[in-house]
């Protein structure tokens, strides 16, 4: 039998982010563009992949805050911020750069959600022949 077809895209062609901080932690909202793209979001965003983007910044800890009714999620980064955007000489380490970054996440998603999802369709350079 053959494993099904994925499409690999990046994680803002599913969501939208957007993010916060405070001290040395940084907030990033994930935000599903559809319901429908909820499922597949909850069982790859995860704490552990969010962990691993990150680790060049080395968070101590990596928290995720489910709001299903929203069909969003919070991650609460902690240690991340080179200290805190005022005790930083690092501006590109805060706020939206951030959020950037989880969402170019890849993620596999069934063809039948491809209809939910938003930009432009290109490929991941690995997917390139």
């Amino acid at each position: 039998m053959n494993a099904p077809v994925l499409l690999h895209v990046p994680l803002h062609r599913a969501a939208h982010g957007r993010t916060g901080d405070k001290g040395n932690r940084s907030n990033i909202s994930v935000i599903a563009w559809s319901p429908a793209l909820w499922d597949t979001l909850v069982a790859q965003v995860t704490e552990q992949a969010v962990a691993e983007l990150f680790r060049h910044r080395r968070p101590t800890t990596v928290t995720r805050h489910l709001l299903p009714n929203l069909h969003a999620m919070n991650f609460v980064l902690d240690d991340v911020l080179d200290g805190g955007v005022n005790d930083s000489l690092n501006l590109d380490s805060h706020g939206k750069a951030l959020s950037y970054l989880l969402l170019d996440l890849p993620l596999s998603i069934s063809p039948d959600l491809a209809g939910h999802l938003r930009g432009p369709a290109a490929p991941f350079p690995g997917d390139l022949p």
